[in-house]
């Protein structure tokens, strides 16, 4: 196995470099996967996690201008990782305003993913700085769990409001109740809602708009104003708010009743898929 890549635009090193936080906020560690076209940081952890799962997708010729790779074998190109994503984060954070970004796989006593950051100098002369950060290789044979979550019909879809506002409402429930029900209906009405013994808090959102029903027959006789909803730990919602990074284009809320939440949203040339499983 083989991989070898390079960035040397500034902009696409700083998009990179927050996609990554965005990653270290929503997943203690995560699965990298490599392909010849795309890179793909992928969290299904499913015990530890509740069920939390997350894909995101990176189109490589977006960000990369070297790009080579070679995988386990030529029907199966692909490289699986598992780091803790905290490290590449803060490798990163050190390549503001570097000339150049190179991340390569190495062998160092241990299996690593090294990164190369070269520095602007004063002088002609320029300074690297190297970060090695362990992974772990994953068998071939454990490839079939980490595969894009299949996700099922939404009785509900939804665009979410603004997500700095949703994270300012959802901060302040957390105060009161670590529960947290979401409800949304096809006429752009979403509802974020606490009950406990004591009180009932609920922010209704307006006005937000549905997008167009895969299947609009399935849901001809469907009332608009019927709320689906998912109950949720509040906590796993909030983490989700607060790694978000980078302005969506489009961000959208999924309700499938009773059982999950699946959160999509995409941003020019990266897209995140969240899902947060109902509380039992």
């Amino acid at each position: 196995m083989r991989f070898r890549a390079k960035i040397v635009d500034g902009a696409c090193l700083n998009h990179f470099t927050r996609i990554s936080n965005m990653i270290a906020k929503l997943a203690k560690t995560c699965t990298l996967r490599i392909s010849p076209d795309k890179l793909n940081f992928i969290l299904c952890d499913k015990l530890a996690n509740g069920g939390v799962s997350m894909w995101c997708e990176l189109e490589q010729e977006n960000f990369f201008n070297e790009f080579q790779m070679e995988g386990v074998s030529a029907e199966n190109n692909e490289i699986y990782l598992e780091l803790t994503s905290e490290n590449l984060s803060r490798a990163l954070k050190t390549a503001q305003n570097a000339r150049a970004l190179k991340i390569k796989l190495t062998n160092k006593h241990f299996p690593c993913l090294t990164v190369s950051v070269e520095m602007l100098s004063m002088s002609s002369s320029s300074r690297i700085v190297t970060h090695d950060i362990p992974i772990k290789v994953i068998p071939r044979k454990l490839w079939k769990d980490l595969q894009e979550p299949v996700v099922p019909d939404p009785d509900v879809s939804i665009y979410l409001p603004v997500l700095k506002t949703m994270k300012s409402v959802v901060e302040k429930m957390k105060n009161i109740s670590n529960h947290l029900v979401i409800e949304a209906n096809l006429d752009g009405e979403l509802n974020l809602k606490i009950e406990t013994e004591l009180v009932c808090v609920t922010t209704h959102f307006k006005d937000l708009g549905n997008p167009p029903l895969a299947s609009e027959s399935t849901h001809q006789d469907r009332n608009m104003e019927h709320m689906a909803e998912v109950h949720i730990d509040i906590r796993k919602l909030l983490q989700f708010l607060a790694g978000q990074q980078v302005n969506p284009t489009k961000a959208l809320c999924n309700i499938v009743n009773n059982k999950m939440v699946h959160f999509d949203l995409l941003h020019e040339d990266v897209s995140l898929q969240y899902f947060i499983p109902a509380l039992s």
